[in-house]
């Protein structure tokens, strides 16, 4: 059973087996971040693989009501992303249940950073998690595609689940990943980066 799991291609019931020589997820980097202005990964994103997974576990702000964003970068510029962003929300008391569309969080060609997960708190139980695919990074014809779910720890005490999609509208391949918030530092939390081979 465990090379079955071993061996799964973005599966989540672990009983589909790659094809032989294929499939497996490759361990690149991994940051800690520690009071970071912001968490950026400048190698590792090239031609080897198609697919690219970021992993954020426990990243915690130093200012309460942060975002967590991401930009991506040609080494030297921030690269045009155009983007959707949807909510699902619940408060610890059971009130205010949404499910939405956060026109303002989703980017119109623009250079600007991409929202993962907002209004997150920084008390000492708080923290964002979650996950951001990037596709084919160094390709110089099509756009990049991304996409990603972030769980936060509001600071209204709520959770708050955001799906974004998007695709970053250049044929400059994509060289850097900057994670950030949009305020304060990230005091802490473990950056990871995979890839898939195929």
């Amino acid at each position: 059973m465990s090379g079955i799991i071993a061996q799964n291609t973005l599966d989540s019931s672990g009983l589909i087996k790659a094809p032989t020589g294929g499939g497996a997820w490759t361990f690149i980097s991994k940051q800690t971040a520690s009071s970071s202005s912001d968490i950026s990964f400048t190698s590792g994103l090239d031609s080897t693989y198609k697919v690219y997974l970021f992993t954020f576990t426990n990243a915690h702000p130093a200012t309460d009501g942060a975002n967590l964003q991401v930009n991506f970068t040609d080494g030297s510029s921030d690269l045009s992303k155009q983007s959707t962003c949807l909510r699902l929300y619940h408060t610890e008391a059971g009130s205010s249940p949404l499910f939405d569309y956060l026109d303002g969080l989703d980017l119109n060609n623009s250079t600007s950073e991409q929202t993962l997960v907002e209004n997150n708190g920084n008390g000492n139980d708080e923290s964002i998690s979650g996950f951001l695919y990037l596709y084919s990074p160094s390709d110089t014809t099509f756009v990049k595609n991304y996409m990603g779910n972030a769980m936060g720890y509001q600071k209204n005490n709520a959770v708050n689940s955001q799906i974004t999609g998007g695709y970053v509208n250049s044929t400059s391949a994509v060289t850097v990943a900057r994670f950030q918030m949009n305020t304060g530092n990230v005091d802490a939390g473990d950056f990871c980066l995979y890839g898939l081979s195929t």
